[in-house]
Order: structure tokens, then C-alpha cells, then sequence
């Protein structure tokens, strides 16, 4: 990042009347802009529960875990930062409010405060603050973009906003505060509501901040009676209030903030000056997604979809938009369609013939497996392309040794303990962990390097973007491929194409006799990026457009 030459300057992101209206991709875009006009500028993602990361949270509560380059198992929002800016993100990009009051209880067990009684104010601010300069200092940022989880009527994100209180009173020229709130458009009324985000903004007041820029949600573009009637109500000028419209891809947002100069009205609220300003690239890649006809469907088999009545595609975020970003390189459009391995398992296979390409991606435990290994036979047998991530390479492992090696029974060790075939087993060390119940941030996690094995199909896919030999990639797991078993799957046809370095852990599969076959344990969709789409999603996005079963010849 660039050298800083002023003082840090702070942009704090906060929800209004509810979430999940893109309170993080708003937030990284506005990363996004400010970055296309030369400025140096990191990501910060404040959540309030009390875990220490979210690698223990359930993806159908939270969302995504996202695994950063260091380890850190945080908020999906972090992906969000990654694939918008470019830059990867590490600990220092990530707080709860579980971190803050350890940490704070850390300090006065070990006398830091000097004797002091310690109180949540203003120490659980201090603290925060500190957080958040701390990530800036690390990531040598000029500015930072703090985004608050949830909203501002929640009591649990008080505190964060009487520490962002706080940075402002003591440097009011270098912090500014942006509302995402929704307006609603009844459907029996056919209006834009504006009152909801009134009583957000009278909320945040109440904190003792008031929010330079309101960010508008709503699913049509706000008109100048809204924009004047929230900037009367809620005291900020009509220009500072920014329209943001649903729109047909999350990467036409920065481009549509631009159109209401959401960039230069921040500089100057911070007293800056854009350097240059060059979405050029960015805009010419929404466009490029925007204009792809042809479609290839593809199906997502896993089972974190399920929350009540709803499915929540948000457990697999990073894959979809992986897939997005492969399309967009291929010219064409994916169409993604989500099928629960609980179904499988009850209505067999044929649920899988309407698809190009099927892929089966992270998940933990025994439930739905039967329905993977059921996929995965269909995809191997039939040859639909295949992708397989970390537990979606390991069901494959389990698949070819029960199939094709006739190995009766055989599993992993997470699903059954007593399978005679353990092909793929805990990692040396786990067991230890797991026996005293130390689950939080104990696995593989983070960046690891893995050797290419040269002349096959994954070396190929990596060469096209000009990486060969050693290339680094994301993990999250506890089990891994069981070497003992190793040569009899190479001579049956199930290749290792990857591994680490010293070649002890398998960090890849193929069968390279199929159009595409490939498994990796580890996460390839955690750095696919809009403008560097991850080489394996391009190859398996490739294939699936010129699959035969895509230009209409039957399916088995």
C-alpha cells in the first residue's frame, strides 16, 4: 500500500432498519472507490456476538465462514473486502466483542491497568479503538472503512458506537459516518417509504452521532422528493443522500454510487483530494458480466441451505461468486441452482440431470454425505464435470474407494470411527485437540503452499494463468487424505495432482481420463477475485459450457 502522508482517516459503515440489505458490499465498495482514486485503504468488520472468531458458528446462522490468509475464521464480509479491493485480509481486518472483552480481561489480570478499577466505558471503547488503529497502522492504510454488524436500534452495538463516538469528538476532521438503511415500497401502497430510516437515523443520534451520508436501499432508485425529504428529516444535505437501487450484480455498486459522486463527496467531508480516478477496468468487468448469454447450469450440492422456510445461499458465498467471476472470463452466464443432499438421498440422482456441472462444496459432519457420495458416483459415472471442495474432495476420496476400489464401507474417520477403510482420516495432532474439546481455531487454516503435480489436468488449469510448481492456497479441515491407501487409488485412476510441499498431505485429486474430475482440500473460491478469477472455477466453468449434455444431447 501507499505511503501515508496525513493523518488516517476513518469511514464508519453502520446498518439501519434491518440487515442483509448489503451493508458489507456497500462498505467495500466505498473500499472500491476510494482505492480507484489513489488512495491507500483497508477494511475493518466489527461484529457484535461474543465468539471469538466465527469459526464455531453454524453457516446457516451466520452466513459463509471466511478463512483469511493468516487463519482468521471471520464474517463473509471479509470476502466481500477481498474480491472488491484486491487486498487480502488478515486478523487485524476482524473484531467481536467476544476479542475486545478478553483482551480487556487479559490487561487487568496481568495489572495493565496499573491498578485502576476497569469499567466497560471507557475501556471496552479503548479497546476498540485501539482495534481499529491498530489495522490501520498494519495495513498501512489512509484510510480505513469500519463496518458495524447488524443495526443501530441492537443493544449489543452500543459500545462500538460510543468508541466511534469517541474518535470523532477527539478528531472530527478525520471520521465520517454512512447509514445503509432500507426504504420500503409497500406493495398495496406502491410508495417509498422514508420513516423507517428517519427513526435509524433519530436512533443513531441517540448514540450522539450524526451520519454525514445516508445510504438509500431500496429496490428502485430514490427520487428527489425522498432525497429531500431524508436530508430535512434527518439534517444532512440532500446531495449526501445516496441512491442504491437493487441492482442485477453486486460489482455494479461502486459504479452506481459513483453516479451520485458517492467517492468525491467523501473526500471532501475527509478534507482529501482524489489523486486520480480510474474505475475503468471495474466497469468494463460488470459490463462484461452483464452482456454473457449463454447459460450454463450448474448445481450446488450441500446441505447448509435450510434456515425455516428459506434458503440461504450465503453458506456458500465465496463459491457463487467464484462461479460468477468464471463465467464473466468464459462469456457466459451461470445459472446456479441449489440442491439439498438430504433430497438426494431420498429422490436419488435424477434430481442432477438437468446439469452442466455439479459441485460439492465445504461441509463438516456425517449428515448428507450418503447424498454427496450419491452425486459424486453420478458425476464420475456419467462424466459431469466435477468439482469437489475440501469435504467435496474427501466424499469424492470415499466414493472411488467404495465403487471402484470395492473397498466395503469405507469413509472418514468424521463419519464413522470404526470404518475398516479410514481412506481419509484425522490429522496428526487432532485427535489430541478434539479429546480435549479445543475446537475454536485448531484446524489447518489459512494460507499453506501446495506442489503441482506436472502433467496433470490441475497443473494445466494453473498454467494458463502462468502458475506452475508451487502455488499457495486457503485451507479449513481437520482430515486429510489417507496416504496409506494412496498408491492403490493412483494405479485405479484417482490421481494425486497436488500436495504440500514435502509431499506427506494429498491437497488435490483427479481422474484424468473425464472431461473434469478434480477435488482440492483446500478452498481455491476464498481468492477467486472479479478481476483475477481463480484459474480452477475458469477450467470447470469452461468445461461445463462445452460439456456436451449443454448443447442438448441427452442426459443419462
Amino acid at each position: 500500500m501507499a505511503k501515508k502522508t496525513q493523518a488516517t482517516k476513518y469511514i464508519f459503515v453502520v446498518g439501519g432498519v434491518m440487515s442483509s440489505v448489503g451493508k458489507g458490499v456497500a462498505a467495500a465498495s466505498i473500499a472500491n472507490i476510494l482505492k480507484s482514486k489513489g488512495f491507500a485503504v483497508t477494511n475493518v468488520k466489527c461484529d457484535m456476538y461474543i465468539n471469538i472468531d466465527a469459526g464455531t458458528i453454524r453457516p446457516t446462522e451466520h452466513g459463509e465462514v471466511f478463512v483469511g490468509e493468516d487463519g482468521i475464521e471471520a464474517d463473509q464480509d471479509l470476502g466481500n473486502y477481498e474480491r472488491f479491493t484486491g487486498n487480502p485480509t488478515t486478523r487485524v481486518n476482524y473484531i467481536t466483542t467476544g476479542q475486545v472483552y478478553q483482551e480487556v480481561i487479559r490487561k487487568e489480570r496481568n495489572l495493565e491497568y496499573e491498578g485502576e478499577d476497569v469499567e466497560v466505558v471507557p475501556d471496552i471503547p479503548n479497546e476498540i479503538i485501539r482495534r481499529i488503529k491498530s489495522a490501520a497502522k498494519h495495513d498501512q492504510a489512509e484510510i480505513v472503512v469500519v463496518e458495524f454488524g447488524g443495526t443501530v436500534g441492537e443493544y449489543q452495538v452500543l459500545l462500538f458506537l460510543e468508541a466511534a463516538r469517541m474518535m470523532k469528538l477527539t478528531m472530527p476532521k478525520d471520521v465520517v459516518f454512512a447509514i445503509v438503511s432500507y426504504l420500503p415500497v409497500p406493495q398495496i401502497i406502491g410508495e417509498m417509504k422514508t420513516k423507517p430510516t428517519q427513526y435509524a437515523v433519530r436512533t443513531l443520534n441517540s448514540a450522539g452521532i450524526q451520519p454525514d451520508f445516508i445510504i438509500a436501499r431500496s429496490v428502485r432508485p430514490l427520487d428527489d422528493k425522498r432525497k429531500e425529504k431524508l436530508g430535512i428529516f434527518c439534517n444532512i444535505g440532500k446531495d449526501d443522500v445516496i441512491s442504491a437501487p437493487d441492482v442485477e450484480s453486486i460489482y455494479d455498486i461502486p459504479v452506481n454510487f459513483e453516479k451520485d459522486g458517492l467517492g468525491d463527496r467523501l473526500l471532501e467531508k475527509l478534507g482529501l483530494k482524489p489523486r486520480k480516478n480510474d474505475l475503468a477496468e471495474w466497469a468494463a468487468m460488470v459490463k462484461k458480466i452483464k452482456s454473457a448469454t449463454k447459460q450454463v447450469k450448474i448445481g450446488i450440492v450441500g446441505k447448509y441451505f435450510s434456515t425455516g422456510d428459506f434458503t440461504l445461499a450465503d453458506s456458500y458465498i465465496s463459491v457463487i461468486e467464484a462461479i460468477k467471476h468464471a463465467g464473466a472470463a468464459n462469456n457466459v452466464k451461470p445459472v446456479l441452482h441449489w440442491i439439498n443432499t438430504g433430497d438426494v438421498e431420498k429422490e436419488g440422482t435424477g434430481l442432477l440431470k438437468q446439469f452442466d456441472g455439479i459441485i460439492v462444496p465445504q461441509g463438516w459432519g456425517s449428515r448428507g454425505a450418503e447424498g454427496k457420495i450419491a452425486t459424486i458416483k453420478y458425476c464420475r459415472e456419467n462424466k459431469v464435470p466435477y468439482f469437489g471442495l475440501c469435504y467435496g474432495m474427501q466424499m469424492a476420496v470415499i466414493e472411488f474407494a467404495r465403487n471402484v476400489l470395492k473397498f466395503d464401507k469405507a469413509n472418514s474417520e468424521e463419519v464413522d470411527a470404526k470404518t475398516p477403510y479410514p481412506v481419509i482420516h484425522i490429522m496428526p495432532g487432532q485427535k489430541e485437540l478434539i479429546a480435549k474439546k479445543q475446537y475454536g481455531g485448531t484446524i489447518r487454516l489459512g494460507g499453506w503452499p501446495c506442489k503441482i503435480v506436472p502433467g496433470t489436468r490441475l497443473a494445466s488449469a494453473y498454467a494458463k494463468y502462468g502458475k506452475k510448481g508451487i502455488i499457495s492456497e486457503r485451507h479449513r479441515h481437520r482430515y486429510e487424505f489417507n496416504n496409506q491407501y494412496r498408491e492403490q487409488y493412483e494405479t485405479a485412476g484417482l490421481r494425486v495432482a497436488g500436495t504440500s510441499p514435502d509431499g506427506q498431505i494429498v491437497e488435490a485429486v483427479e481422474i484424468t481420463d473425464h472431461p473434469f474430475f478434480i477435488g482440492t482440500q483446500f478452498h481455491p473460491e476464498y481468492i477467486s477475485r472479479p478481476l483475477d478469477p481463480h484459474p480452477l472455477f475458469v477450467e470447470f466453468v469452461r468445461v461445463c459450457a462445452k460439456n456436451p449434455f449443454n448443447k442438448g444431447v441427452a442426459r443419462p
